[in-house]
């Protein structure tokens, strides 16, 4: 692609994503979200293979239809109160429609279905915007629109989530579709703290960020996104390997990686608004994804390919590895001594 198209798309990423976080009006909110969705759709299809066609097909659609609920949604509640808003948003109606859209724009379930498909068709910086950048404006109005929405209907979202996440990732043997339903996972534990803890999920997206930006770096470096190619990944850079280990375990939220923090600040918070059931239930689940973590981690640094694969082992490479990967690995596994610092920022 032309340096001065992708420069185009990237800063049309960073307006849109801009202007929504910035806004107060819903048209303003509507537009940004319209400005990301039109400067991703031709970083999706780039390489031209009916595959990324497909994924920017499916994209569009889904957040079409996403931006056209809000609008309706927006609309309705003006009818209704007078108020364009965005913190305003009082009438019953337009908040479930709301809280319906922003989980198609995120890929909450019921509303997933297009996430790992368009992950699968596109390529790993593309997914790696997908799965973080693209994210952040449906957050923010997440965040605004917090004491409005219904912490029912988000329970319900957030514990299908973290199920249907977890179970739905045991068999994949695509990375990018396991790093998918790893993003559905996370959004549940985001989405059922928001209604009572709204700072505490945007930490929550801030640390996932940070983490699945290391993954796809990763990922990227190592030229991997099957399960059996990773098998024999070692050999290419072997310490970054044995890092990939400990950032999918952060990513997983064993202690004392970073990636526990707000699984633990989380349970705090439910267990403070007497939601018990709730909490041993999502707790439950987050061992789904684990699972599959624990796969992706000992396929990465496995000593001895099995003899099914039809890699051929690369050994050393001269390439070097990016300051920005090691700096984010670092921060990945490393950040849970300083959690009273990172809370009391919150």
């Amino acid at each position: 692609m032309n340096p001065q198209a992708k420069l185009i798309f990237a800063m049309s990423l960073l307006l849109g994503t801009a202007i929504t976080i910035s806004s107060n009006h819903w048209i303003m909110a509507w537009a940004g979200l319209e400005i990301n969705t039109l400067a991703i759709l031709p970083l999706i299809s780039k390489s031209h293979h009916p595959r990324a066609i497909e994924a920017a097909t499916k994209y569009f659609i889904t957040q079409a239809t996403a931006s056209a609920l809000i609008l309706f949604s927006s609309m309705t509640n003006s009818w209704y109160t007078g108020q364009w808003d965005i913190t305003q948003l009082t009438h019953p109606a337009s908040c479930i429609i709301l809280t319906s859209a922003l989980a198609m724009k995120l890929g909450l379930v019921p509303f997933h279905f297009w996430f790992p498909e368009v992950l699968q068709g596109s390529q790993l910086t593309t997914g790696l915007l997908l799965s973080t950048a693209m994210k952040l404006p449906p957050m923010s109005l997440l965040f605004m629109t917090a004491p409005s929405l219904n912490p029912t209907l988000l329970t319900c979202m957030a514990i299908l989530s973290a199920a249907l996440g977890g179970w739905m990732g045991l068999n994949q043997t695509q990375i990018r579709k396991i790093l998918a339903f790893s993003s559905i996972s996370h959004l549940g534990w985001m989405a059922i703290i928001i209604p009572f803890n709204p700072k505490l999920t945007m930490l929550n997206f801030y640390l996932y960020v940070l983490m699945t930006t290391a993954v796809f770096l990763t990922l990227n470096a190592i030229k991997t996104t099957k399960l059996s190619a990773l098998m024999t990944a070692w050999t290419k850079a072997p310490a970054l390997n044995a890092m990939l280990l400990l950032t999918l375990l952060s990513l997983a939220g064993l202690p004392p990686l970073t990636g526990f923090l707000p699984k633990w600040l989380i349970i705090q918070e439910l267990t403070k608004q007497n939601m018990m059931t709730m909490t041993v239930l999502i707790s439950l689940l987050s061992l789904l994804g684990l699972f599959f973590y624990l796969r992706l981690a000992y396929c990465a640094t496995i000593t001895l390919p099995p003899h099914t694969t039809n890699h051929i082992k690369q050994w050393h490479t001269n390439k070097p590895i990016s300051t920005s990967i090691a700096l984010l690995t670092i921060m990945s596994t490393a950040l849970l001594p300083i959690s009273p610092l990172i809370t009391a920022t919150v």
